[in-house]
């Protein structure tokens, strides 16, 4: 839990820093003149922007903190500024659709329709999926250890020597996946920083874990050496992100290149080993392979609701499920062996 709390600490002061509008949508003339003048009037042709109105008091609502409405609304974001953008939006897509453009990007993301509070509803509800079936694949994996599978006989610890690492794993995951669903249902600053710095977290420690179980690494000091150097990159990673410039590119390619890496050592792995669950192994090495595809290969919503990520979410809830039980079948085949070997 030491490395997670401390990741944790670097996302939070990562997330002090302001937005990058980089998208061609964002860009247009046409849809930056609409928010301005919506901000400043709360009108966008017959339609009024509520959260652009002055109150009674004659104070506007994005004004100081404590003059403005209560809690529960300014955490929801539905102040001008994020009404202006996304009806502006859906003007200017509109008005493109009528001349046969295609839909572009605003702020780096697709159009996408709100239902209520849900920015993006497909993926936030997808994300809270995959969010419980990390939870149920840990809490099943933590029962197995602590009440199914013998223990050492002196120290009550179980026999599995890497039980410690998943369970980190597991509070990693079901982090990332967390403010996976906060972002896709309301996407500003704050939650992108979280989101994009806890996936890029996760990806980091599952490279480590994976080079500790291919080469059966016991040894506390020789898994300090094999985390360390993936621990700074890491951590350099998420600084760069946060502190210097969100560069989704560059990201992108970070991410491909440890979640191509764990993919191709596992499949590899459970070839040469012959463990006897690697069919579940090689069924989640494919599966993720499929999944990378639907992030490579991003298109606009469908009807304004779903588009590749969310798919990619979509997938990623089976494979989860089939992770864990691959998880758990090797923490029984390990503890199997050295029970045998005691013996």
């Amino acid at each position: 839990m030491g490395v997670g709390t401390w990741i944790s600490l670097l996302i939070a002061f990562g997330c002090l820093f302001g937005a990058l509008n980089a998208s061609a949508g964002d860009a247009d003339s046409l849809y930056r003149n609409c928010v301005g003048q919506c901000e400043k009037t709360g009108d966008i042709g017959d339609q009024s922007i509520r959260h652009c109105q002055f109150q009674n008091s004659d104070v506007p609502l994005d004004s100081s903190w404590y003059m403005q409405e209560p809690l529960y609304l300014q955490w929801k974001q539905l102040n001008c500024r994020s009404d202006c953008r996304y009806y502006c939006m859906m003007q200017r897509e509109n008005q493109q659709e009528k001349l046969g453009q295609h839909p572009v990007k605003y702020h780096g993301k697709w159009p996408f329709k709100r239902v209520f509070i849900f920015q993006e509803p497909l993926s936030a509800v997808l994300s809270a999926f995959n969010l419980l079936m990390h939870f149920i694949g840990w809490l099943t994996f933590f029962i197995l250890l602590r009440y199914k599978l013998p223990v050492r006989p002196q120290s009550r610890r179980t026999y599995y020597e890497y039980s410690g690492l998943w369970h980190i794993y597991g509070v990693l995951s079901m982090n990332a996946w967390f403010w996976s669903a906060i972002f896709h249902t309301r996407d500003f600053d704050l939650t992108e920083k979280l989101d994009y710095s806890s996936a890029v977290a996760v990806l980091g420690y599952s490279l480590i874990l994976c080079l500790l179980r291919v080469f059966d690494v016991k040894d506390e000091a020789s898994r300090v050496m094999f985390a360390a150097p993936i621990l700074a990159f890491v951590t350099t990673h998420i600084l760069y992100l946060n502190f210097y410039e969100m560069d989704y590119g560059w990201n992108m390619k970070v991410c491909l290149l440890m979640g191509v890496s764990q993919l191709l050592m596992w499949a590899i792995w459970g070839g040469v080993t012959r463990h006897p669950s690697r069919f579940k192994l090689w069924a989640v090495v494919f599966g993720c392979s499929l999944a990378m595809l639907l992030e490579i290969y991003d298109f606009p919503p469908f009807h304004g609701y779903a588009d590749a990520h969310a798919l990619w979410h979509a997938t990623t809830i089976p494979l989860t499920y089939l992770w864990w039980s691959f998880i758990k079948d090797d923490a029984k085949f390990r503890t199997s062996a050295l029970v045998k070997k005691v013996k």
